[in-house]
């Protein structure tokens, strides 16, 4: 790295004059759970030239990105004779584009037949799943091998696929429980979900549902809003995630 350069190398500490607020590992991995569409570049099929398109994104238990590609698109036919991709997750807003956060993820799309992927995908998705089903369409796992943020002036970094994706090696109860936690809360406790998104994560009022949890926060859907809420601690089975969601839900009522 040179004298110059101010991007943070995955593992490494923030390099002088980058903000000493930046934690970058923090704000990718929320760009990459909140984000729900972005734009997916693939090696052109023909010409071998980058090829850009949008998709719409979901996240594994991992936050490993999730795609529904049909066999009629260009970047299907591209990730078949090449399955290495990078996905350009933004967060956008008011004014100049550039000064909003935004999340490069590397790595390879392969093919999956899993049904937790399929669930997962069509919650954040519930429209897609008007055509899920065709025999065309099939969903996509990425394997992730890196990513890069930039998260406005100064504030850019290189992150390994451990800092990106989230540690599930002692989550196999709550990766088991998940769909179960995930149906009871939004429909016994639609009230503290509503809260979680609105007072803990400050989205608009609205009907909010829980569409993933995983060991390290919960994601939040309302029409096309997304939200993120990280949980102040990890969770790893069914018994810790009932005990953070109960004190998390007395915070936002205060």
């Amino acid at each position: 790295m040179s004298d110059t350069d101010t991007t943070r190398q995955p593992g490494q500490p923030n390099p002088a004059g980058q903000p000493a607020d930046f934690e970058p590992v923090m704000e990718a991995k929320a760009l990459l759970r909140r984000i729900r569409a972005g734009a997916l570049a693939t090696i052109d099929a023909q010409d071998g030239s980058p090829f850009a398109s949008l998709v719409n994104v979901a996240t594994d238990f991992d936050g490993s990105p999730l795609l529904l590609l049909s066999r009629l698109a260009a970047h299907r036919g591209n990730i078949e004779k090449d399955p290495r991709v990078s996905l350009l997750l933004s967060e956008g807003g008011k004014g100049d584009p550039l000064a909003h956060a935004r999340l490069t993820v590397t790595g390879r799309a392969e093919i999956v037949d899993d049904a937790d992927v399929r669930r997962r995908f069509l919650s954040r998705h519930p429209k897609s799943s008007l055509y899920a089903g065709f025999p065309d369409f099939s969903f996509f796992r990425m394997a992730v091998t890196g990513g890069h943020l930039n998260g406005g002036f100064a504030r850019a970094a290189r992150l390994s696929p451990e800092e990106l994706l989230t540690d599930c090696s002692e989550a196999a109860a709550l990766r088991q429980g998940e769909e179960g936690a995930v149906e009871h809360m939004n429909a016994d406790h639609a009230d503290a979900v509503r809260l979680y998104a609105t007072r803990l994560a400050h989205g608009k009022e609205g009907p909010w549902r829980l569409t993933g949890i995983d060991p390290e926060g919960m994601d939040l859907a309302f029409a096309d809003e997304t939200v993120r809420v990280p949980f102040a601690e990890r969770v790893a089975d069914p018994g810790s995630l009932r005990k953070v969601l109960v004190a998390m839900a007395a915070e936002a009522r205060q």
